[in-house]
């Protein structure tokens, strides 16, 4: 497996595989074809059913810029596409063309180069599964956190303690903004009004379920903004994380260093499946996606709770297994409705996850390396209307 830096990565919504993947492609076209008088950008699959919405269009014209850019939606049915997420870059110098590169965009600002290896990051765990890490885990007496740092190395911390902070300040930011989103929708900013609008007699309860949701509108609205926020997988199931593990810090009083090390932990699971599935919801539905941000949560929540391997483990599946079959069907590309309202009801999931670990995990019978193959083969067998091309579901009924 590589690196979890692959998994946390800081940048500006509202996608990562719609926006921060195209920008990096086109930056790496860019950067090896200088001197050209003009390019060509084909989007293919997803990228050209909702690449206006997502702005991708955007992220690639500033990338290259400033090179004139031509970008072509190829709105083509295409089953034979290495990835639901496909540019076909064309570099013109003097009137002809110079050179051409295929360049995908595999999910959570993740780029991938067919029959280039050496654009691909080294691989750092040897384990390629759950049940391997937690062998070597208990094989050396540690836990999650120090089987990465064992790994990664110590420099991780400093990386993820920045991944945290980001990752407040999205928080922060969200709920001292109010006003409508952009792209048409009208959509109004929800996080202030949930954060503030205290009930009358509230209950424990109802306090909670208030906060982690203003906490993950927070980050989902200020994704949807371009605002600046880090995938955990991904842009678009960014608010989950945060939400879950800053709600709990409050609540329990605890230090950055004991997030952090959560962050570990969860990170380690966003790669198990991006492994071994996927976390594009092109290629998978949003189960890729907020399946995969709930899956994480669960994770670090039980690691920040000191509980064992295998209730770390029936979190993080519990927290998978229902969210399998979940469509990608953004209204108009926008990465508004339904999804910044998914990072909550994911945030509230993931802690409802770690509850029923507390108590059952002697008595389960999935493992989490297994709802991770059944979400792949799942996603996989969604008809293309519901991965992400705004073709099908909500995007398609909604008036």
């Amino acid at each position: 497996m590589k690196s979890i830096l692959e998994i946390y990565r800081i940048g500006r919504g509202p996608s990562s595989s719609h926006t921060m993947g195209p920008a990096r492609a086109a930056e790496l076209f860019h950067m090896e074809n200088c001197g050209i008088d003009s390019c060509r950008v084909v989007l293919r699959g997803s990228l050209a059913m909702t690449g206006r919405g997502h702005q991708t269009d955007r992220a690639v014209r500033e990338a290259l810029d400033p090179i004139p850019c031509e970008i072509i939606f190829d709105n083509t049915i295409d089953e034979t596409l290495p990835h639901p997420n496909t540019m076909d870059f064309t570099a013109i110098k003097d009137g002809k063309e110079t050179a051409s590169l295929r360049i995908l965009s595999t999910g959570g600002g993740a780029i991938s180069i067919p029959g280039r290896p050496d654009t691909e990051t080294p691989e750092v765990y040897a384990e390629q599964s759950y049940r391997e890490i937690a062998d070597w885990c208990k094989a050396h007496n540690k836990r999650l956190p120090d089987y990465v740092e064992a790994h990664e190395g110590p420099y991780i911390w400093d990386y993820l303690t920045e991944i945290w902070q980001t990752m407040k300040r999205a928080v922060y930011a969200g709920l001292a903004t109010s006003g409508t989103l952009p792209g048409g929708l009208g959509v109004e900013r929800k996080a202030q009004y949930l954060f503030n609008q205290r009930h009358i007699d509230e209950s424990e309860a109802t306090r909670e379920n208030r906060l982690v949701c203003a906490y993950a509108f927070a980050v989902s609205e200020q994704n949807a903004d371009a605002g600046l926020i880090v995938t955990a997988p991904t842009c678009g199931s960014c608010g989950v994380v945060p939400a879950a593990l800053l709600y709990m810090q409050e609540k329990r009083g605890l230090r950055d260093e004991q997030v952090v090390r959560a962050l570990a932990a969860g990170g380690l699971v966003g790669n198990l499946i991006k492994t071994n599935a996927s976390i594009s919801g092109a290629e998978c539905g949003c189960q890729a996606e907020i399946g995969a941000a709930c899956s994480m949560a669960a994770a670090a929540l039980g690691e920040l709770f000191e509980m064992g391997l295998d209730q770390i483990e029936y979190a993080a599946e519990v927290a998978m297994e229902h969210h399998l079959g979940l469509t990608c069907d953004p209204i108009r590309g926008l990465v508004q409705i339904p999804c910044i309202e998914r990072n909550a009801v994911a945030a509230m999931r993931a802690i409802n996850a770690l509850s029923l670990a507390n108590f059952l995990s002697g008595s389960r019978k999935i493992s989490l390396d297994l709802v991770i193959r059944t979400m792949y083969e799942t996603g996989r067998d969604l008809s293309h209307l519901y991965r992400e091309t705004s073709e099908g579901g909500l995007a398609k009924l909604y008036r």
